[in-house]
């Protein structure tokens, strides 16, 4: 089946030209211009993933988002800023967003971002078919589920990821340039916080104490390990 995309996007032009790009390469997308009639039907239609542009008249985008995660959506979300709004990309990527683009957006760049939160959301290959246990806490690749206690731990595609690729590594430390190429194809240049943010909303989640921490163990001037300590 074809993958399913909401483009969010109050520029209809440019939000247009998006959807018959996507379209052109085998993907069935189409656009919403007010935030909120897009969040409704993100949360009935449930779609394959989100491009979703913070400045919307009305809804903006971060309380899209934000209200997505709050109400259950766990798709990928890619976030579209204006250039040089770096506290934009900060704040989607803190409320729940799994990738972010600055426009203008090269149509490459896109489907690039596109086509990665598509494959690892599908399952590629090589995923571990069984769950991992470590004490009371659950990861299922097949599910793309975490419980922790016997109770759901609700997780972006990106944090899911995360915290899948740290437990794949588990007693390893994993630094932030692995992290980044892993996934997102991108080298680590210092300023990107996107990592460190999502550490951070997993810990929550994982209800893991970032100074006494029993899961993930931050290695200063090196990365993270996930530690599991029962």
């Amino acid at each position: 089946m074809r993958p399913r995309i909401l483009v969010v996007e109050d520029d209809i032009r440019l939000g247009n030209l998006v959807v018959e790009l996507l379209g052109l390469q085998g993907m069935e997308a189409k656009l919403e211009a007010r935030g909120e009639v897009a969040l409704e039907q993100i949360l009935a239609e449930k779609p394959n993933l989100v491009v979703l542009d913070i400045g919307l008249d009305g809804l903006d985008g971060v309380s899209v988002c934000r209200a997505c995660r709050s109400r259950g959506f766990e798709g990928p979300i890619l976030m579209v800023t204006a250039r040089g709004e770096e506290h934009d990309e900060i704040l989607g990527l803190e409320v729940g967003a799994d990738d972010y683009l600055t426009k203008p957006v090269s149509p490459p760049r896109l489907l690039a971002r596109v086509r990665a939160l598509l494959r690892r959301t599908s399952g590629g290959a090589g995923a571990p078919a069984e769950p991992f246990r470590m004490g009371d806490l659950v990861i299922d690749p097949r599910r793309r589920a975490v419980e922790l206690e016997g109770r759901t731990v609700p997780l972006s595609t990106a944090e899911f990821d995360l915290l899948h690729l740290l437990v794949r590594r588990a007693g390893e430390v994993v630094t932030r340039d692995e992290i980044l190429r892993e996934l997102r194809g991108l080298e680590h240049d210092g300023l990107d916080r996107s990592i460190d943010l999502r550490i951070s909303r997993l810990r929550r989640g994982l209800a893991d104490d970032p100074k006494n921490p029993r899961w993930i163990k931050t290695i200063h001037g090196a990365g993270y390990l996930f530690a599991g300590l029962p």
